[in-house]
């Protein structure tokens, strides 16, 4: 014969408590006629079969078919019925669980167009009070199926979805720079706690007090900067760097090392791009060629005053001559000639220049 439970609760609450299944060691034996007791700030959930099905709130409750109406259906008893049948009660904890700690584990990505790089990671620190706002939701999101469901168990995903909640609203204010993320957080400590509630309530969850700590920056090396944004926003960031070594070294040669840095990475991300991206990056690529081409030709005509005279087609002197073999150089750099015809050509004006 099975053990018929006669009276069910859950007194010893732990603190960080947030569901408890009755009994502990899997489905018990009930009958309406049973009683289920439930404590001030709980509730009760029957489950069978992995499916949650009626909730009992605050007091003495008698089982029978009024106040258990899916799971009757469900086992088809009478209102008078006696036949035992076995369901998991979960007891679920409705008090605010005060002063759990959160913190931006993974920074948070602001885009500061203009400045600097272009990006800022954001991270601070704080602290909210949370708990179960809606007891079915909660039930069949995380404790179907657990003796037991503590803040451990889901502290993870809640600081996963406070820090999504938290990016999402942030890059909507439009905030650029890190007193315009603080401003946004100081009114999420206030009337806008709403927004962030917006999220909890899918979980069956609310937030009841939100505080952190001001911003500040994390810095990071360029390479590990990589981990945290989006590819397109990599590239960006890489472009910049690029276009700002390349103006702050004045000579030839810098420009050219840029613009040779600009390809090799465009390569190694195209690696990793599917056709239109691809395109996409060989077009980013052109462009940055050109600037480079740009720089480069207007660092060559600030410098013409005191240069060497310029290539001339025919050239006749030596002066014009060596003008012309460094013309080779810079049109074998910049991709204008091919390497055969750079060597051709460099033969017939060396013995040129050697016989006069």
């Amino acid at each position: 014969m099975p053990r018929i439970i006669d009276i069910i609760d859950h007194t010893n609450v732990g603190d960080d408590e947030f569901a408890w299944r009755e009994p502990q060691g899997g489905s018990g034996d009930f009958r309406m006629g049973s009683q289920v007791i439930v404590g001030e700030s709980q509730a009760a959930v029957f489950v069978r079969g992995g499916q949650a099905l009626d909730v009992l709130r605050t007091g003495r409750h008698t089982l029978s078919v009024a106040n258990l109406p899916i799971l009757s259906g469900l086992i088809g008893l009478a209102t008078s019925g006696r036949t035992p049948f076995t369901a998991d009660v979960y007891f679920i904890n409705l008090k605010d669980m005060p002063q759990v700690t959160w913190g931006t584990s993974t920074p948070i990505v602001m885009e500061t167009p203009g400045k600097g790089l272009g990006v800022v990671l954001l991270i601070t620190h704080g602290v909210i009070d949370i708990g179960v706002d809606d007891p079915m939701l909660f039930i069949k999101q995380y404790a179907v199926g657990k003796d037991r469901v503590g803040m451990n168990h889901i502290k993870d995903r809640v600081q996963a979805m406070l820090l999504g909640a938290l990016a999402e609203i942030i890059g909507k204010s439009g905030a650029q720079s890190i007193p315009d993320a603080n401003n946004v957080m100081d009114d999420l400590e206030g009337a806008a706690l709403v927004k962030l509630n917006e999220k909890f309530q899918a979980m069956g969850l609310r937030i009841k007090a939100f505080e952190a700590n001001p911003f500040t920056a994390k810095n990071v090396p360029l390479d590990e900067l990589r981990n945290y944004v989006s590819l397109d926003l990599w590239e960006r960031v890489q472009r910049l760097q690029i276009a700002e070594t390349a103006a702050g070294n004045p000579g030839v040669g810098g420009a050219a090392v840029g613009a040779g840095l600009g390809m090799g990475v465009g390569q190694m991300l195209g690696a990793t791009l599917n056709p239109e991206q691809a395109a996409l990056q060989q077009q980013n690529q052109m462009l940055m060629q050109q600037m480079m081409m740009n720089m480069l030709q207007k660092q060559q005509g600030e410098a013409a005053p005191s240069a060497a005279p310029a290539a001339t087609a025919n050239p006749q002197t030596k002066e014009e001559i060596q003008a012309m073999l460094d013309s080779l150089d810079m049109k074998l750099a910049n991709g204008e000639i091919s390497e055969a015809v750079y060597n051709r050509l460099v033969e017939k004006w060396t013995q040129r220049l050697s016989s006069m």
